[in-house]
């Protein structure tokens, strides 16, 4: 029986970690007043009929803070990658030089970068709830195994130092993104 519930916590452990991977990925779209190449992860070009990566496509670098420079393997890919470009979420203009993009990024004013602590701090929650659901489903199992009540409450009491460990995860990351969005 402890075996089962052994495999419930790997499994809440595992649940947990792609549940912090997730935030972290959302946490990396967020634009902050430097030129972050994550920042494109989510833009996919329309590349010989099928959605391919931007990333997949180029090559990506910071040649400033405010700027990356978008440098494609295939050159007939430029037009492409200038739409995907424009009809993302981005909200930059990009300039064509011919061999590669430039996307200069400016400079956030202070209520923007506000906004967007804010917007992080919501992210951070949506994390923290996808590690509580991952508990109560966790919770729930081990329930369902009928152990014995000091038994089984060892085992929720892992669980509950399982979440705490991963909310704290989430914490940290949220408060570095913060720090990272009110440094100028």
């Amino acid at each position: 029986m402890s075996d089962l519930a052994d495999e419930i916590l790997l499994e809440a452990e595992e649940k947990m970690t792609k549940a912090i991977a997730s935030c972290q990925h959302e946490l990396n779209q967020v634009r902050t007043g430097r030129a972050n190449p994550a920042i494109l992860d989510s833009i996919y070009v329309d590349y010989y009929g099928a959605p391919t990566q931007l990333r997949q496509l180029s090559s990506v670098t910071s040649p400033e803070a405010n700027q990356l420079y978008i440098k494609p393997y295939d050159k007939s890919s430029l037009k492409d990658i200038m739409a995907a470009i424009q009809a993302s979420t981005l909200g930059i203009n990009p300039q064509n030089d011919g061999t590669g993009i430039r996307l200069v990024f400016p400079q956030m004013t202070e209520d923007r970068r506000k906004q967007l602590v804010k917007d992080v701090a919501k992210l951070g929650e949506q994390g923290k709830v996808q590690v509580r659901n991952v508990r109560r489903d966790a919770n729930e199992a081990i329930k369902k195994l009928e152990l014995p009540e000091d038994e089984e409450a060892g085992y929720l009491d892992d669980v509950q130092a399982l979440t705490d460990k991963y909310i704290v995860n989430v914490d940290k990351e949220v408060e570095a993104k913060s720090k990272e969005l009110m440094t100028i």
